[in-house]
């Protein structure tokens, strides 16, 4: 296929710059949109959850004790959905991850990202299916397992697919893609709950069954896309990588580039235990800056809001159609303000965009939890417009976080290892988002009902606790090739070079030596 007649940027190892030639071609782009829908298939299940589970005919079904307490029960504006039981149809998904996400790198290794994507989607589809048929609690959660399997996979493989794919100049452009796409499918998942609630008594079975379209996409359009030359490369497959890497950079001029990857593949191939040289004193920058970046962003609160949107609203006062409408409404600034990401990325940089939305949030909390202390009690509704106020104030924090925390969550990670470890520390990144997600989503409706509006408060402190580490732990990756993190970044580093000797890149030496 064609290409736009745009160069990638230049890149340089040790030796000095090095210009890998190459277009943003067509196909690359198509590659990234299809792989990008395993965020689809992640981004729905976050919103349809919150909706499913403010509709009534959902909880008459398989969580009665809630029902009765918010229609009957004279019980206080935080505590209506505090079950235990009801968390653990939104929690149970991400603890199937965290497993997961482990199965999944060992697939990356062996069998490529194409094939990881490709099982992604029929464990969702699988659970899909179990949650739109379910006829009791154990079904339920069963199929929500199914479908933490998907995404533990999806989560896994799309954001390095994409990471490898992409040229330099656009990488950051092009892995946000995911996040792009998750944003769309909590966008989607909001208006389809808008409308299914009102259709009784299945529309809830309508809402969970239609995840099965992304999900269709990813398992379809996977038949169409190429795997990454890297692991191709890594596979012993050199000449299928070299004619992949000619196909996706739109030239035959790729020797600087391809020699590059197969240097990286022979370190990364002798070395046999990828998660044992994790605790190397060389892996340590890559792996806690990965873990941290992936922990700070349940840390926001960014998910309490996205999975119980429509409760949340709820407990301001909205009626079940106005607090649809209003997560419809922040969906939709989600989605948005994820493009704003695309564009500003490869061009302000990481560092920039994350400071930047940290201030952003901490104001938008800190107001949220002072009005909700002020003016929320037990058993009243906000005025109109103070929760219109809320409602507005809820976008300003999603906004910031949609063109920072949460795009850039998953890309700095997935540019930061090195081949050797690459598959190994990515797993630890996303297994530490689902095991935080986990928590989050398990205790934040009990949280708010014994914290209340103290709860917001408790994110605005993370919040600086993460503005901080980002900018004095946190260095700049824009525009680096990513196999030319440790010489470029790690190495100079004012912290972290001291973690990262003159042989820090090859790791399989260290291995080696210890081996003999």
């Amino acid at each position: 296929m064609g290409g736009f007649a745009m160069p990638t940027s230049t890149g340089g190892g040790a030796a000095g710059d090095v210009e890998f030639e190459g277009k943003i071609t067509w196909y690359v782009v198509l590659c990234a949109i299809i792989a990008a829908t395993g965020g689809l298939m992640f981004g729905y299940d976050i919103g349809i959850s919150g909706g499913v589970t403010a509709m009534d005919d959902f909880l008459k079904k398989f969580f009665h004790v809630v029902y009765v307490r918010k229609h009957e029960v004279k019980e206080s504006n935080y505590c209506k959905y505090d079950n235990q039981g009801l968390q653990l149809f939104t929690s149970s998904l991400y603890l199937a991850a965290i497993i997961a996400s482990f199965f999944a790198s060992k697939a990356c290794t062996k069998y490529g990202r194409k094939r990881t994507m490709q099982t992604a989607s029929l464990f969702f589809l699988t659970g899909v299916v179990l949650d739109c048929a379910a006829m009791n609690l154990p079904m339920l959660i069963i199929g929500r397992i199914f479908l933490g399997f998907g995404v533990g996979f999806a989560n896994q493989a799309v954001p390095l697919f994409l990471s490898e794919i992409a040229p330099v100049r656009i990488r950051g452009a092009l892995n946000i893609l995911f996040q792009l796409q998750v944003t769309i499918g909590i966008f989607i998942a909001n208006i389809v709950n808008y409308f299914t609630s009102n259709l009784h008594p299945w529309g809830w079975r309508l809402s969970l069954g239609l995840a099965g379209i992304p999900a269709s996409i990813l398992c379809l359009g996977s038949l169409l896309i190429t795997e990454t030359p890297t692991s191709l490369i890594e596979r012993k497959k050199q000449d299928e990588g070299l004619q992949v890497l000619k196909k996706i950079r739109g030239t035959n001029n790729v020797n600087a580039e391809f020699q590059e990857l197969v240097h990286a593949s022979e370190i990364a191939r002798q070395v046999k235990h990828p998660f044992r040289n994790l605790r190397n004193r060389n892996s340590r920058p890559q792996l806690i800056i990965g873990i941290m970046i992936q922990v700070f962003q349940q840390f926001t609160g960014i998910n309490a809001i996205m999975f119980y949107a429509p409760v949340l609203f709820q407990t301001m006062g909205f009626r079940n159609d106005a607090s649809l409408l209003s997560a419809v409404i922040t969906g939709l600034v989600n989605v948005f303000s994820t493009i704003v990401s695309i564009v500003l990325v490869d061009r302000v940089g990481r560092r920039k965009l994350l400071l930047q939305a940290a201030v952003q949030m901490l104001i938008a909390q800190t107001i949220i939890g002072g009005i909700l202390a002020a003016k929320l009690h037990d058993n009243n509704s906000l005025d109109r417009g103070l929760a219109i106020a809320v409602v507005v104030l809820v976008c300003v924090f999603v906004s910031g976080f949609a063109w920072s925390w949460g795009p850039l969550g998953w890309l700095i990670p997935s540019e930061t290892f090195p081949l050797e470890t690459r598959t190994a520390g990515y797993a630890f990144a996303v297994s530490s988002n689902m095991l935080f997600t986990f928590l989050i989503a398990q205790a934040f409706l009990s949280m708010l009902c014994h914290m209340k509006a103290g709860i917001f408060f408790f994110f605005a402190a993370w919040i600086v606790i993460m503005g901080l580490s980002a900018a004095f732990l946190l260095p700049e990756t824009k525009g680096i090739p990513i196999d030319e993190m440790t010489e470029r970044v790690w190495k100079k580093h004012p912290y972290w070079k001291r973690f990262v000797d003159d042989d820090g890149h090859e790791l399989a030496e260290v291995e080696k030596g210890t081996q003999a």
